[in-house]
């Protein structure tokens, strides 16, 4: 457990770093969000249920754009996540739009120490998963969050999109997690692929097997499951989207899994 948590510890500082970088981004356009811009997919849209009304908990929200949007469309927030910086920012950002969302700082495996209600609806999206060591307890801890009957969703980046080199097109990672977190040495962001950042990064490698099987192993029922060969973010080509925000990743003219969607239920 020390090791995980120097992992931890390392990866709050680098999402420190991104956030300063992101807020300023044209990816993040804050100016467009701020005026009214949803930042919810098409991909997650279509799955969600109808959200006004309902009580959200979106875990590891970075600087809470999307939970923001979530407020926007009349369900109740909150949003967590491991960077502090993010945070300050997601509670700027709701006061000034004159919302009532609520944040909070939390490594979401200790999400059982920090709020105690519960949710009609756990949230998260897009590269979530792989800042994770160990998906059994990371459901467990969503799932203690939701109420009985109340649904998890997930919009996730394809594990194997996550395989490739983006720049050779060559398979570089595993697909099976062995235990051990990759270590990398962030150069820029997804964001600004020009910001210096330079800290290191620990992240994991996770196949479909091991998320499906974290969340039946706690007690979740999984009723839709889709995956998509686009994604709607431009982070490894430089080709033209195939439509609107479907970006497309071709290995010898083949496309290749980008996005997955899932929703579950608490039983």
């Amino acid at each position: 457990m020390q090791k995980e948590h120097e992992y931890f510890k390392a990866n709050q500082a680098l999402w420190d770093a991104k956030t300063r970088v992101h807020v300023k981004s044209a990816f993040y356009d804050l100016a467009g969000f701020m005026t009214g811009k949803n930042t919810l997919q098409k991909i997650e849209l279509e799955q969600l249920p109808e959200l006004k009304g309902l009580k959200v908990l979106h875990s590891q929200c970075h600087f809470g754009q999307d939970t923001l949007s979530m407020q926007r469309m009349g369900a109740q927030c909150t949003g967590i996540d491991l960077s502090p910086l993010a945070i300050d920012t997601a509670r700027d950002l709701n006061t000034q739009l004159g919302l009532d969302a609520s944040f909070h700082t939390c490594n979401v495996y200790e999400l059982d120490k920090t709020l105690h209600d519960t949710y009609d609806l756990v949230f998260t999206s897009y590269g979530i998963i792989g800042w994770l060591p160990d998906l059994k307890r990371w459901a467990a801890q969503l799932v203690s969050r939701l109420k009985p009957g109340g649904l998890l969703h997930i919009t996730e980046f394809h594990p194997m999109m996550y395989m490739y080199d983006w720049d050779t097109k060559k398979v570089s990672y595993r697909y099976f997690n062995n235990g051990e977190p990759y270590v990398e040495e962030e150069e820029g962001t997804y964001a600004d692929k020009e910001a210096k950042i330079g800290l290191k990064e620990y992240f994991w490698q996770h196949s479909l097997g091991d998320l499906l099987s974290a969340l039946l192993h706690n007690g979740l029922e999984i009723t839709t499951f889709k995956e998509y060969d686009y994604s709607p973010y431009n982070f490894f080509t430089k080709e033209e989207p195939r439509a609107e925000s479907e970006y497309i990743f071709q290995d010898n003219g083949i496309n290749i899994p980008l996005v997955f969607s899932l929703n579950a239920t608490k039983k």
